[in-house]
């Protein structure tokens, strides 16, 4: 292979594997039938200890159910048919940096707050196709009906 090539071949690995050098701010803790984590637009199969990331899209199938737990310990239980994109990331209480948002298109999921929204609570939002959701409890469920 000559030098060009190897150089091309590299860049485009290292700029495939971008998405997943990100930090990791929660991991798939439970997964029953068909769910996916996506990454920069290349989904994998959910699996206990699948990292997930900022701008990570998570899906479950017809009949597939999943939790995720965060690094602030909140904790995101998916029905089937649903998907969530997290959208914004900041945990780091000794700074005060605290920031949870969410994207759901479509499903049931049954939320329980983290140290986020404990510390506080108007850095919690999930928003759907019709509306924003600010999140001021510890506990809450959210359908989002097909359109």
């Amino acid at each position: 292979m000559k030098l060009s090539a190897q150089i091309v071949l590299i860049a485009a690995l290292v700029i495939s594997g971008a998405a997943w050098s990100q930090e990791a701010i929660g991991f798939v803790k439970t997964v029953a039938g068909d769910a996916t984590v996506s990454d920069g637009g290349k989904a994998v199969k959910a699996v206990a200890g699948t990292p997930i990331r900022l701008n990570s899209v998570l899906k479950t199938g017809a009949k597939g159910t999943m939790g995720v737990t965060f690094k602030d310990n909140s904790v995101m239980s998916f029905g089937p048919d649903t998907e969530v994109t997290v959208d914004e990331y900041l945990y780091a209480p000794a700074k005060g940096d605290l920031k949870f948002g969410a994207s759901m298109s479509k499903g049931v999921l049954n939320v329980v707050s983290g140290t986020i929204a404990k510390l506080k609570p108007e850095a919690v939002t999930l928003k759907t196709p019709t509306g924003t959701i600010g999140v001021r409890g510890t506990n809450y469920v959210v359908k989002v009906e097909p359109q």
